[in-house]
């Protein structure tokens, strides 16, 4: 198995076995692994990624099983929902996605599992995100927070949450979701007297900040 969807599994392992922080463990891993570069930005997007979208991710894989979750292997489907946000939620090929998972679910599990877990992300696969969204999600009109909820990966009590928050169940209440779902952008700080921010943006293809 590689290092980086290793690295991402045993976080969400950690998080749902010790009730811990992913952003506490992931960086621990990393480190004593010795994971850098690549693999490490890989094992970031698909640790805190599945982590962020796990109630889109369940549902999803719901819609493809034919057992409740309650009932799947608790490290088979924390290997389903890595792979089923490789295939709706990242460039990487379908098949690399696939393979891996089914790797993982060996390793993990045992080859038991492995039938299964194939037979769930090639009907995963069968659709990108918005399709599945479409067939999933509650009609807006009739119950928003549910809708908005799923359509942004987020828990319906967290929806519901934001909704008494902000007094608003429609454009707001998505806006506010949307943007808290959207993947979170790095900013880099440059040192005053060693490089500025207009250098820093051109060694890295930043943007510099007004």
């Amino acid at each position: 198995m590689d290092p980086a969807r290793q690295a991402a599994f045993d976080v969400l392992a950690a998080v749902r076995t010790k009730d811990a922080y992913a952003n506490l463990v992931l960086p621990d891993l990393l480190r004593e692994r010795r994971i850098t570069g690549r693999d490490a930005a890989l094992a970031t997007e698909l640790a805190y990624g599945a982590s962020r979208a796990q109630g889109l991710l369940d549902a999803v894989i719901d819609a493809c099983a034919e057992r409740p979750l309650s009932q799947t292997d608790p490290a088979v489907l924390d290997a389903l929902r890595l792979g089923a946000y490789q295939l709706l939620r990242t460039r990487i090929p379908e098949h690399a996605a696939v393979t891996s998972t089914v790797d993982l679910v060996r390793a993990e599990a045992g080859s038991w599992a492995t039938g299964f877990a194939n037979a769930i992300m090639r009907k995963v696969s069968e659709k990108d995100e918005a399709a599945w969204l479409d067939e999933l999600a509650p009609d807006e009109g009739a119950d928003p927070i549910g809708a908005y909820a799923l359509r942004t990966a987020h828990p319906r009590w967290i929806a519901r949450s934001f909704a008494e928050a902000l007094g608003d169940k429609g454009a707001g209440l998505k806006a506010a979701l949307e943007a808290d779902d959207a993947r979170p952008e790095v900013h880099l700080v440059a040192r005053p007297g060693e490089i500025s921010a207009d250098e820093l943006a051109a060694i890295t293809g930043g943007d510099p900040a007004p």
